[in-house]
């Protein structure tokens, strides 16, 4: 079976291991053109092009698929399949019907709940108890297709984007090699669709979404530390200083002070005032350093601890 594959970032690599381990046949790899990064903003590949490059595969990199020629090369490779893993580009409907099996994506929810661009940051900022990922097979709207296998997974409440990330990179790669290995078999794959009802979107994060608003109940603002760990990351000023949150704890407290207010601090954490509830910040970097714990942040402000024994 030969296997188009196309994707971008780290999530996906997993994926693209998948099916080189199956059996198929990976004839190319897409994924999206080298972009600036880093310091010195050079051109840099994405993950899925230095893995595909590594195992001496074929590399596509077009910026469109809407146009003819573009679709052509696509077909040229005479893909039985296409596996689509957070690829970043739209697939028009040309492309969709150029595999003889379709296309399959590989979605980090549990469809229809978070359909778009960030699902698993915002399964964690929402509060859900459970995601996971589906296997689905492509259509022409934007994650509305049948699932043909799905991999759930619980949330804690230690869990951040980036642990939630690394494991439903691991799901969805389960997930793709069960179909693939239904498929090299000769089976066919049930494809259940998707309920009407429960959809969500998940929009695309925006670093304007980083600062903590402590007006807001304290475990929003938790999950919200969690979720966006590690980017765009959650900012907010403690006592007079801006600084970015990495670690912290929702505590169920009453107070009368005004949301932002520095009520304790100690050992274990700076406990700042929400609408409602209390939250423990254990985690923190200043500008132009590195993550410390809020001991190590006390050690560097004793005025805080001095002024609240």
């Amino acid at each position: 079976m030969r296997v188009v594959f196309a994707g971008t970032p780290e999530f996906s690599v997993p994926c693209l291991e998948a099916c080189r381990g199956s059996g198929a046949d990976v004839v190319a790899v897409y994924t999206q053109p080298d972009r600036p990064a880093g310091r010195g903003r050079k051109l840099a590949p994405s993950p899925v092009k230095q893995a595909a490059l590594a195992a001496g595969i074929a590399v596509e990199q077009p910026e469109s698929l809407k146009g003819a020629e573009a679709q052509a090369a696509l077909a040229a490779y005479r893909p039985d399949l296409m596996v689509v893993v957070a690829y970043g580009l739209i697939l028009p409907r040309k492309v969709l019907a150029i595999p003889r099996l379709g296309c399959w994506n590989v979605h980090a929810s549990l469809l229809p709940r978070w359909r778009g661009a960030a699902p698993i940051q915002r399964a964690i900022l929402a509060g859900d108890a459970e995601t996971g990922v589906d296997l689905m097979q492509m259509e022409a709207g934007l994650d509305t297709g049948p699932v043909l296998l799905e991999r759930r997974t619980p949330i804690s409440r230690a869990d951040t984007g980036g642990s939630l990330h690394d494991r439903l990179a691991a799901l969805g790669a389960e997930a793709l090699a069960e179909g693939l290995r239904h498929v090299l078999a000769g089976k066919t794959m049930a494809a259940t669709p998707q309920a009407a009802d429960g959809v969500v979107y998940a929009h695309k994060l925006d670093k304007a979404e980083s600062a903590l608003d402590f007006a807001r109940p304290a475990i929003e603002l938790e999950r919200q530390v969690r979720a966006f760990d590690p980017w765009p990351g959650s900012d907010a000023e403690i006592a007079g200083e801006r600084v970015r949150v990495w670690g912290a704890t929702a505590l169920d407290q009453r107070h009368a002070a005004a949301p932002g207010t520095l009520l304790a601090v100690h050992r274990d954490g700076l406990d700042l005032a929400c609408a409602d509830g209390v939250l423990r910040v254990t985690a923190i970097q200043r500008a132009g350093g590195r993550r410390i714990s809020a001991a190590d942040y006390l050690n560097a402000r004793p005025e805080l601890r001095e002024a609240r024994p």
